[in-house]
């Protein structure tokens, strides 16, 4: 399936293309489209984008919404899930202590790969890391 999201990726979306990847579509393919660029006439699931199904809800980040969505119960994911709604949500509460370290590193990722594809692929890698490494310490 082809999984439609705007260009310019950070958090919220390689977190979410793992998330794809790792429990819901093995095969996905992701299309990266200008920000602003309508997306409804096309072929594809969309996410991350203002006005799609699978978006910020609540002022929750898509993980958590694609988490909800697909009926994903898991108690590692939902630790992701603060994680990454923290990194990239303003919000009053105390963030799990990885956010931040996450967010910079995306943001690193994006900047030196100079690919927003390939900062899905590495950063693919990051999050599985942080999964298994969150999974231990349960």
């Amino acid at each position: 399936m082809k999984w439609i999201t705007w260009s310019g990726v950070g958090v919220d979306r390689i977190a979410c293309g793992w998330l794809i990847r790792r429990a819901i579509d093995k095969d996905a393919e992701f299309v990266l489209i200008p920000r602003g660029r309508d997306w409804k006439e096309m072929d594809g699931i969309p996410f991350d984008i203002p006005g799609a199904n699978l978006s910020h809800r609540r002022g929750r980040c898509t993980f958590c919404t694609i988490l909800k969505e697909y009926s994903i119960n898991d108690r590692v994911m939902d630790q992701i899930c603060a994680i990454v709604d923290a990194a990239d949500s303003v919000n009053d509460l105390l963030p799990p202590p990885e956010a931040p370290g996450i967010d910079v590193i995306c943001r690193g990722l994006v900047k030196v790969l100079k690919d927003d594809l390939r900062a899905l692929e590495v950063g693919a890698i990051l999050f599985e890391a942080l999964y298994t490494q969150l999974m231990e310490d349960l």
